[in-house]
């Protein structure tokens, strides 16, 4: 959403100059139609940093990169907040916070030995009082080249096609945190799949982490997609709750990203029920992509 342009001054005390009558036209004509605008950040003014509640910025970051993740669909393009470089935050009469910002990112699972490579980001992001599933738009630009990307995923897809089907895994990563690289595809895509998740369940106040991956299965469809059905852990942090979700996902490389999930945890009367096919979810510009 961007903000809308600052309204033209009202006339001053002697009102509009008589000269002018086509001039006041159409001053009269925008203010009736301002009155019938939603607020905007003129109405309510820009929040100083001092005023924001703690951690926004970075919490409507996190929120885009969650929406970003999902809507590419692409495990080789998986990103992760590095900084938020600027951004700023207005409050509506709704007490919904509008927020504007610019940040970086890197690749969320690096390649060893190489340096670590960061894209920027400008997002905006809507938290609605206390609602999750915040609408999102963000522009990026690329860490993977699109060829690329494309040879990286459909050589993960064939890797996952060799694993033993149906798999059955306890947890990834195990015990003593570590992941097997055999394992590693299955632990990038729950983390694709996931990332859906955690954008609908993000607040301003509720944040969420991957813990860990477990019961994990395989199935084979009729088209050859990658199916799955898994339990995930996710730790939310302002409630210290580990929250264990079952998500079953449809992914084929270059095609929309298919989730529904289902979170053991005590449901809201007004929420329906959270399911996703892919479909468009929210405004969202991947030009960049």
């Amino acid at each position: 959403m961007q903000p809308r342009q600052q309204p033209m001054s009202a006339p001053g005390p002697q009102g509009p100059r008589p000269a002018a009558p086509l001039l006041s036209l159409l001053l009269l004509l925008a203010l009736q139609g301002a009155g019938a605008a939603p607020a905007g950040p003129e109405d309510s003014g820009w929040l100083q940093r001092s005023q924001l509640p703690p951690g926004l910025l970075q919490q409507a970051a996190r929120a885009a990169l969650h929406f970003l993740n999902f809507r590419v669909g692409s495990p080789s393009a998986l990103r992760v907040l590095s900084m938020v470089q600027q951004g700023r935050a207005w409050i509506d009469s709704q007490k919904e916070f509008h927020t504007e910002l610019v940040f970086t990112t890197e690749r969320y699972n690096p390649e060893a030995g190489k340096q670590r490579r960061l894209g920027e980001c400008s997002a905006q992001v809507i938290f609605k009082k206390e609602k999750p599933r915040p609408p999102v738009n963000v522009t990026c630009t690329r860490l993977v080249g699109k060829s690329r990307r494309q040879q990286e995923d459909y050589l993960l897809y064939k890797r996952l096609k060799q694993l033993k089907n149906p798999l059955d895994v306890v947890s990834i990563p195990d015990s003593h945190g570590y992941i097997d690289p055999s394992l590693r595809p299955l632990w990038d895509l729950a983390f694709l799949g996931s990332s859906f998740v955690m954008w609908e369940k993000t607040t301003h106040l509720l944040r969420y982490h991957l813990v860990q991956l477990s019961g994990v299965k395989q199935w084979k469809t009729d088209d050859d997609a990658i199916d799955f059905d898994y339990t995930v852990l996710l730790h939310e942090f302002s409630t210290q709750e580990i929250i264990p979700c079952r998500i079953h996902l449809v992914w084929y490389p270059g095609k929309p990203l298919k989730v529904k999930y289902h979170c053991q945890e005590q449901q809201t009367p007004d929420r329906a029920p959270e399911t996703e096919e892919g479909s468009a979810v929210a405004p969202t510009e991947l030009s960049n992509f």
